[in-house]
């Protein structure tokens, strides 16, 4: 079984995140971001070109099931946002 890891950004000044978030979303098989686009200045940022996919409130439910196949197939994937620690409800069904 993979892992689901929540990894908070920093607000504001790219240099508050920490040493561990930029490790697993470097070690991240996928990322899921709110935003790709402000998301991807703080991956380009850091260096980190892993895979990453747009997953909000308004489109969790198409891709939920594939998140979810992806951690029980043993994948990594690391969930942020783009305004800090994820503040809606993650939901898991497994």
């Amino acid at each position: 079984m993979g892992k689901l890891y929540v990894v908070p950004t920093p607000v504001g000044n790219l240099e508050d995140m920490t040493f561990r978030a930029i490790k697993v979303l470097k070690e991240a098989d996928l990322i899921l971001a709110e935003d790709t686009r402000t998301s991807g200045i703080l991956l380009k940022h850091f260096e980190i070109k892993n895979a990453m996919q747009s997953h909000h409130k308004f489109n969790e439910h198409k891709t939920v099931e594939s998140v979810v196949n992806k951690i029980k197939a043993g994948e990594t994937v690391a969930l942020i946002s783009d305004a800090g620690t994820p503040e809606y409800p993650i939901r898991v069904f497994w």
